[in-house]
């Protein structure tokens, strides 16, 4: 894979040193049976700009310190959708009681110990964001770590679980005659958060591919 990879990068340095347009290299390779994601990624590599041989770009790489941001970022994030939905769950048991799971201290703490998580999680999650958007303005190399794509597809896979596992217990709640005030909002609140987090960050990979 990495010899291909080499030799396709040659084959376009070549190309544009002999002057050829990137439409047409694109189609070649298309054509050859690459995919476009290959062939983007491959003519990416070389800037567009006006020079006697092809400009490379800065390639991404991966750092300690990308890794552990992109983590802290990451886990902040997870912290604050389980505990904001936790929060929500526990206010509609609250707010629809069922009489065989009377409200209780317990519920009480685990408001709190939800409510205390979202105060600090979700502040560091913002401030974190925001400082990851500035480096990557100024260096938008950095939007194609390794990390950080991996972590933002771990994401988007852990939403999509969430919708399926929403959608199955929906059904199952309408066959078995179990649809009450409750199971109807909680299965929204973990539907919309999940769709949230799920079209973000997709909006956010599409922003990539744009860039790239």
């Amino acid at each position: 894979m990495a010899s291909s990879t080499q030799d396709l990068e040659r084959f376009v340095r070549s190309s544009l040193l002999r002057g050829c347009s990137r439409q047409s290299i694109d189609k070649a390779l298309m054509d050859a049976g690459w995919t476009s994601e290959q062939v983007r990624g491959a003519i990416s590599n070389f800037a567009d700009v006006e020079f006697a041989v092809p400009v490379p770009r800065p390639r991404p790489y991966l750092s300690a310190r990308d890794a552990f941001v992109y983590l802290v970022l990451f886990t902040t994030l997870y912290l604050s959708v389980y505990h904001f939905g936790s929060l929500l769950f526990e206010l509609i048991n609250r707010n629809f009681p069922d009489a065989a799971s009377p409200y209780n201290n317990g519920v009480a703490r685990s408001i709190r110990w939800s409510v205390a998580s979202i105060i600090i999680a979700f502040p560091i999650f913002l401030w974190l964001t925001a400082r990851i958007r500035r480096e990557v303005s100024r260096q938008p190399v950095k939007r194609q770590s390794a990390v950080r794509r991996w972590l933002t597809y771990l994401t988007l896979f852990a939403a999509a679980v969430v919708l399926i596992c929403d959608l199955i217990t929906l059904v199952d709640g309408v066959l078995g005659g179990e649809i009450t005030v409750r199971f109807m909002l909680k299965i929204a609140v973990a539907a919309v958060i999940a769709c949230t987090v799920f079209g973000y960050y997709l909006w956010d990979l599409r922003a990539d591919e744009r860039v790239a």
